[in-house]
């Protein structure tokens, strides 16, 4: 069992433990641009429902997630030397909204799967509620196509929040694989009525609140996981939240930096700034998240952190950026899990083969998808930058009909990207992916997804580098 030892994470020994791992995107928590398909995650599986009927949208599903992530994939992330995965988990996994505090076994046992793998192959696992009831913020990878946060202000879903809380510390209770309980991933308390400013604001009341709630709840039943807490705003302001109110407390950052996914050369001018590690450092010592753990003294453990890998002339840059910011993360003293380890080839460790047969049969969809997803957070491409072209000048026409000149152009014509494309136009093509796998019989469908085994995916570029930092944990 790992714990808070004088503001180091420690194991029972009294022995420093430093976590370096992956986060496990798209299996207990799906999204687009890692699993294949338009829009978010719950409007899928309903309407798939409704096109192939439950038993064969439930095998579809069933059968992604099987080939998606396995024992596989834990001895092959142990191998190269990683010692803890951040596993990302959607409520509906484990409550309906039918049914509420009414909990599902089925994504119970799922979970218990990968706890019995990891505990085989000595990997911790960090659970993380990647998308609550409510929704934490405005985004889609929260399964959120409302634009609408209402966890904050709605107490249902607060009060299901924390019970679904109290029903994993019962069940986890003692179960030493648990590194420790990641209550929510990238809060946005300002969310509540759309991501419209650009203002980088928080409602502290109301997150220090349902933390210190959470916590406490959980704390009346395991008294001894960890329970990590992010900052707000997309874990990146801290200044707010209240100072450590517990024991075994690990505060998380999620740090992405500006040349993981830029256009231009690192080391070097990007936008207004040149870019090298001393500037990576600069931006690391800069975050809420450092300022708040040195403030403290509590352990700082970055949840999250990638570089882009679409673009092969760009590799290099980015992945002497990424080995820079591991570097400066090393050097603090940081915990860190990259985000992530299995995707479509943009910032996965592996990635199904590109020839492969799911990536030929949902290709009429990709071929469509493909200049939204990346424009949205990930990296500029010809057709994503024909897109944001058209996009920016309706943004021009709504700043102009609105007529408040203090409205941000740029980040105007960012949101109107994400509400038109992953809110509206990506749900339009749902059904067209959900109908390339009707008339399937079930060993095609298993076939199909048979892509995303470990043993028909291609190792991506950023594994070496990784792995140089995660055979560190072999060392110690």
């Amino acid at each position: 069992m790992l714990k808070v030892t004088n503001g180091f994470i420690t194991d029972n020994n009294g022995s420093l433990i430093t976590l370096r791992g992956v986060c496990v995107g798209g299996w207990m928590h799906k999204e687009d641009f890692i699993n294949g398909y338009p829009g978010v995650e719950h409007e899928l599986h309903e309407m798939s429902i409704d096109i192939l009927g439950e038993k064969r949208a439930l095998f579809l599903f069933d059968c992604m997630a099987e080939h998606f992530f396995n024992e596989d994939d834990v001895t092959y992330i142990k191998a190269c030397g990683a010692n803890v995965i951040r596993l990302p988990l959607n409520y509906r996994s484990f409550e309906s909204d039918s049914e509420p505090f009414s909990y599902i076994e089925s994504g119970f046992k799922r979970l218990n799967l990968a706890l019995t793998w990891c505990e085989k192959h000595e990997l911790y696992v960090i659970l993380d509620m990647h998308a609550v009831q409510g929704y934490q913020s405005t985004d889609w990878h929260c399964d959120n196509a409302s634009r609408r946060a209402m966890l904050w202000n709605v107490p249902y879903y607060q009060d299901r929040f924390v019970a679904l809380w109290e029903e994993f510390a019962r069940r986890y209770e003692g179960r030493t694989v648990i590194a420790g309980y990641n209550l929510m991933n990238e809060p946005h308390t300002k969310g509540i009525h759309g991501r419209l400013a650009l203002k980088k604001d928080s409602n502290w009341s109301v997150i220090n609140r349902l933390y210190r709630r959470t916590v406490e709840a959980i704390r009346l039943i395991d008294k001894d996981h960890i329970i990590f807490l992010e900052g707000d705003y997309y874990s990146q302001l801290f200044s707010g939240l209240e100072e450590p109110f517990a024991d075994n407390l690990v505060y998380s950052s999620h740090n992405y930096s500006v040349p993981g996914s830029a256009s231009t050369q690192y080391p070097g001018v990007i936008g207004d700034e040149r870019w090298n590690r001393e500037m990576i450092v600069k931006e690391f010592e800069e975050h809420e998240g450092t300022i708040f753990a040195r403030k403290y003294g509590v352990p700082l453990w970055v949840g999250e952190f990638a570089s882009v890998y679409t673009e092969p002339e760009m590799w290099d840059s980015r992945l002497a950026a990424l080995d820079d910011q591991i570097g400066v993360f090393e050097d603090f003293g940081a915990h860190w899990t990259v985000w992530t380890y299995k995707d479509l080839g943009f910032v996965g460790m592996v990635m199904p083969d590109p020839q492969c047969e799911y990536l030929q049969r949902i290709s009429p969809v990709i071929d469509k998808i493909t200049p939204m997803i990346p424009m949205t957070f990930l990296c500029e491409n010809k057709e994503s930058m024909h897109t944001k072209m058209k996009i920016r000048e309706l943004a021009d026409v709504i700043k102009k009909i609105v007529g408040n000149p203090d409205i941000d152009s740029d980040y105007n014509a960012i949101m109107l990207e994400l509400t038109v494309m992953h809110s509206y136009v990506c749900n339009m093509l749902q059904p067209e992916y959900i109908k390339l796998f009707m008339n399937l019989q079930d060993s095609e469908i298993s076939r199909i997804m048979q892509s995303f085994d470990l043993k028909n995916c291609v190792e991506r570029p950023v594994t070496h580098v990784l792995s140089k930092y995660f055979r560190k944990n072999m060392i110690t």
